[in-house]
């Protein structure tokens, strides 16, 4: 039996309703990559067995500009969107306006990791189901490396000298247009992401801390974020200023770029059969700081599945976040999409294990990702990383000096809190 014929079989297992009573749902996602298309097919196997017929509506890539549509929906009670695609740090900040899937997913929720499933509940109420975990990884050029004699960096500094190195050198070979790094340094939550991992790995903490300590506001956070600044127009281009994830991946992916940081979804694409770096790259856990002490450390990401309380079908609408999150379902994701599964069991699997390698050796790096302070900030953590990420990026485009920056930063958050987050 061939994959699409045991997973049709398995949907046809939990369909939740006949032809004659169909229900008209849509979903809303801003994937980036190949994750549409994905979602596509799941979705094309569920309509078949269900009846149901499901409508996506794409959202920018931009998780900011996500965000901010999904609250208009939701304050203006719109009936029209049945299930959000959600980002791990929604939940307290969107929880009044969704479905409780306690109850309907007690026979499956036990199969994912507690700490996702516990990042998902607030209040006690399980407000979305885990879809997908991330944290991001240092993709680098074997065969560069390889042919420099270079090893992989371990701390910032020294990624920042071999991406010169190599860079400078296969310049002068006739690569014009190859970069020694790129990442995500537009203003938007990917920035907030990117910076944390700076800051953290350098010692510098977590913007604000667990107990709602705001620590960001400190030497060792100014020096990372110096350190980056020093990186725009040597080893990174002018343009990573504006870059998203897909920027980035679009530069590495055309072979123009030694060192790049993203997420796993980058991985699949980049070994496809049009990419010009497949076999030639591999992934590594992102760089430490400078700082005695410092260590690495990758900012906790991930997608959940939430049902708005406005639906109209809610029911059913549960029923398809079931289907999208379950284990079969998650499988084909990591396998197509290399997208990491929240189900325990899914680490240990043959098939996912060989066609994307970077699955079983990143459980750890997750595991022991750094959260954003969405936890302590509660419903202004949006505000928040705001905040931050035009501190960050007016820092790194030379608009003030990082302790600048940081000092003002630090006021802002100050009477941004009041008496309480």
């Amino acid at each position: 039996m061939n994959m699409r014929s045991a997973l049709l079989g398995f949907a046809a297992a939990i369909a939740v309703a006949s032809a004659a009573n169909a229900a008209n749902l849509s979903i809303v996602s801003g994937d980036t990559g190949n994750g549409l298309a994905v979602l596509r097919e799941k979705l094309d196997i569920y309509e078949k067995s269900s009846g149901n017929k499901v409508t996506i509506v794409p959202m920018p890539s931009s998780t900011s500009d996500q965000f901010g549509q999904y609250k208009l929906w939701l304050a203006a009670g719109n009936s029209d969107i049945d299930v959000y695609q959600t980002d791990v740090i929604w939940a307290p900040q969107l929880a009044d306006q969704l479905v409780d899937l306690t109850e309907a997913t007690k026979d499956v929720i036990g199969q994912h990791f507690p700490s996702i499933v516990e990042s998902q509940t607030v209040n006690g109420k399980l407000v979305a189901m885990p879809l997908f975990t991330d944290a991001p990884a240092l993709y680098y050029r074997k065969d560069l490396l390889d042919k420099y004699g270079k090893s992989v960096p371990k701390t910032w500094a020294e990624l920042a000298t071999t991406a010169k190195e190599i860079q400078d050198k296969e310049r002068e070979a006739g690569s014009k247009d190859i970069w020694g790094f790129v990442w995500q340094g537009n203003a938007y939550e990917g920035l907030t992401c990117n910076a944390l991992e700076w800051v953290k790995s350098n010692g510098g903490g977590q913007i604000v801390e667990a107990d709602g300590t705001i620590s960001i506001n400190n030497p060792k956070a100014a020096e990372a974020l110096e350190a980056v600044k020093g990186w725009v127009n040597t080893i990174s281009p002018p343009g990573v200023l504006a870059y998203q994830e897909e920027e980035s991946r679009g530069v590495w992916q055309t072979g123009n770029a030694v060192f790049m940081r993203n997420w796993p979804y980058a991985y699949s694409l980049g070994n496809g059969a049009d990419s010009a770096v497949k076999g030639k790259f591999d992934v590594a856990p992102l760089p430490a700081g400078s700082a005695e002490g410092a260590t690495s450390a990758a900012t906790l990401g991930g997608w959940n599945l939430a049902v708005s309380k406005y639906s109209k079908n809610q029911k059913e609408a549960i029923d398809l976040v079931k289907f999208l999150t379950s284990k079969e379902m998650q499988k084909k994701q990591a396998i197509e999409a290399s997208n990491l599964p929240t189900i325990i069991d899914l680490y240990d699997d043959a098939d996912i294990a060989k066609a994307v390698p970077i699955i079983p050796r990143w459980k750890e790096v997750f595991l022991n990702a750094v959260p954003r302070p969405s936890a302590p900030t509660k419903v202004k953590y949006n505000e928040v990383s705001s905040n931050f990420w035009t501190a960050v990026h007016n820092t790194i485009s030379g608009n003030g000096s990082a302790a600048d920056n940081l000092e003002l930063l630090e006021a802002q958050l100050t009477k941004l809190k009041g008496a309480n987050w």
